[in-house]
């Protein structure tokens, strides 16, 4: 499986730690930024992760800054991304059920233990096969597609 990585400089770190830790899980990693934790604009990381979560280049993205916020909305611009600003695995689990979401965005704040049960958790629970959690979905893909 191969998970996209993108952070602003707030997040740099902890995206470095899961970048060193999780092919140790057998995951491959593609990062898509920053390289340092000079200051630098999240929108431009959400963007390239995004596009690269639409177009196939990774099966899921993961998105830090410094809130988890503003990286979470930029993701969320590119047309087929569903980014869930989570804060741990529980809600990380429910948006990857409920949402069949597609990024996880959270805080450099989050522990690097906490972070890894996060990332671990959204890219291993299945999106409910249950007909109104598709339902829903696909409303969000329409209104999308319309608008």
């Amino acid at each position: 499986m191969k998970i996209g990585l993108a952070s602003d400089h707030r997040g740099y770190k902890l995206k470095e730690y899961l970048k060193q830790i999780l092919p140790t899980n057998n995951y491959e990693i593609v990062d898509f930024g920053t390289d340092s934790e000079v200051s630098t604009d999240y929108p431009d990381y959400a963007f390239a992760l995004g596009e690269a979560v639409v177009s196939k280049q990774v099966d899921f993205g993961v998105a830090i800054c410094g809130s988890g916020i503003g990286i979470s909305i930029a993701c969320n611009k590119v047309k087929g991304i569903r980014c869930a600003k989570v804060s741990n695995k529980e809600e990380a689990q429910i948006t990857r059920i409920d949402n069949n979401s597609n990024i996880v965005a959270f805080s450099e704040k989050v522990s690097e233990s906490d972070a890894l049960d996060i990332v671990k958790t959204f890219i291993t629970t299945e999106a409910s096969p249950e007909e109104k959690h598709i339902r829903r979905v696909n409303k969000i893909i329409a209104y999308e597609e319309n608008n």
